[in-house]
């Protein structure tokens, strides 16, 4: 039993440190559904852009979404797009730019 003891001892501050790293994963980093200000920010910053209109986005795992007024315009649509890769890391083929209803 003394030897036991003995080896627990030299190793209890290796011990401490895997037991903390082990408590620390398993608590949950955020509650599902709180974190929005990504999308948030990003929609605000859209909104501001010459000729977008007032946007909404949607951020998930497999890509991005943006609604905006100024969907219809070719120009437009770059910026969009090229804000939102620069912004999220998804490549073009994940972002999907709409255009708003009742917008002309």
């Amino acid at each position: 039993m003394k030897k036991v003891l003995d080896k627990l001892d030299q190793f209890k501050y290796p011990l401490l440190i895997l037991a903390l790293g082990v408590f620390l994963m398993l608590i949950p980093s955020s509650p599902k559904g709180e974190n929005t200000a990504p999308t948030t920010e990003l929609g605000e910053a859209l909104s501001l852009t010459q000729g977008v209109g007032e946007a909404y986005v949607l951020i998930s795992e497999n890509g991005v979404v943006v609604v905006c007024e100024g969907a219809q315009n070719a120009e437009v649509r770059m910026k969009i797009m090229e804000a939102v890769r620069s912004y999220t890391g998804f490549g073009a083929d994940k972002i999907t730019i709409l255009k708003r209803s009742g917008s002309n």
